[in-house]
C-alpha cells in the first residue's frame, strides 16, 4: 500500500506538470520471460568463455565456463557455502549461438518485449513514453529460503529485453528504502526520456540522501494489489 501511494502522489506530480496520463493495457507477452532466459544462457555460455580467454589474468587457468564450474565443485565448500552452480549446468548444456533454439528464442523475446509490447502499447494510443513502478523496497537476504521479494515483477522488463531505453528516478521512501518510479520508451528515445526524468524530479523535489541502515523492519506484507496488478501508465 505505500508503493502505490508512492506512485499515486508520483502521477499527480506529473499531471501538476502538464503531462497527460492514460491508463495502458497491457498487451500478452506469453512466453517473454521464459524465451529471455534461454537467450541468456545461451549468451551467457560464449561470452564468460569469450572473456576468459581474452582479459583473463595469467593465474586464472579457468577459459570456459565448464573450466569454472568444475573449479566450484572441487571448491565447493568455499565457493558455494550458500548456493549450487544450477545456472551455470543449465548454461553449460546449451549449445552454440547458430543453435536453431537460440535464435528463435531470441527473436520470439525481441519481438514479444519490443514491437508487439512497448511499441503496441505506446501506438494503442499515441504515446510518448510509459511510466511505472520500477521496483518495490529491498528485501532482506534469505540464505535459507531465498530472497523473499514482494512487489511489482515484471513491468521494466520488456525494455531490458527489447533494448529500449528506461530511465528510473527516485519517487520517495517506501519502509525507509529507496523506490524509484520508471520512464520507457521506444527505441532511441533516450532524450524524451532525460526530459520527462528531469521535468518529474524538479517538480517532485524529493530526493533524499539514503542513510545506509543494516537492516530494516519489513512491517506487515505487502498486499497482492502491488505484486505486478497494477497497470503501467502513459504519457503524452
Amino acid at each position: 500500500p505505500e508503493l502505490l501511494a508512492r506512485f499515486d502522489a508520483a502521477l499527480a506530480v506529473l499531471r501538476g506538470a502538464g503531462a497527460e496520463l492514460v491508463e495502458v493495457k497491457k498487451p500478452p507477452m506469453e512466453g517473454m520471460s521464459a524465451a529471455s532466459y534461454e537467450v541468456l544462457q545461451f549468451e551467457f555460455k560464449a561470452d564468460v568463455t569469450a572473456y576468459l580467454v581474452s582479459t583473463r589474468p595469467e593465474q586464472v587457468q579457468s577459459r570456459t565456463l565448464a573450466d569454472l564450474i568444475a573449479f566450484d565443485e572441487a571448491h565447493k565448500d568455499g565457493e558455494m557455502p550458500l548456493f549450487g552452480q544450477d545456472i551455470f549446468a543449465m548454461a553449460q548444456a546449451k549449445g552454440g549461438l547458430d543453435d536453431p533454439a537460440y535464435r528463435a528464442a531470441r527473436e520470439k523475446s525481441l519481438r514479444l518485449a519490443g514491437k508487439e509490447g512497448i511499441d503496441a502499447m505506446l501506438a494503442a494510443d499515441r504515446l510518448d513514453l510509459l511510466v511505472t513502478v520500477s521496483y518495490g523496497p529491498a528485501w532482506p537476504s534469505d540464505t535459507v529460503w531465498g530472497d523473499q521479494y514482494e512487489g511489482p515483477s515484471g513491468s521494466t522488463s520488456p525494455a531490458a529485453i527489447a533494448g529500449y531505453p528506461h530511465l528510473t528516478v527516485p519517487m520517495g521512501l517506501v519502509r525507509g528504502l529507496p523506490v524509484g518510479l520508471s520512464f520507457i520508451g521506444a527505441a532511441f528515445s533516450e532524450q524524451t526520456l532525460l526530459n520527462a526524468g528531469l521535468a518529474y524530479e524538479q517538480a517532485a523535489g524529493i530526493r533524499q540522501k539514503p542513510d545506509f541502515r543494516p537492516t530494516v523492519d519489513t512491517g506487515p506484507e505487502l498486499e497482492g494489489a502491488a505484486g505486478g496488478g497494477q497497470s503501467p501508465m502513459a504519457s503524452r
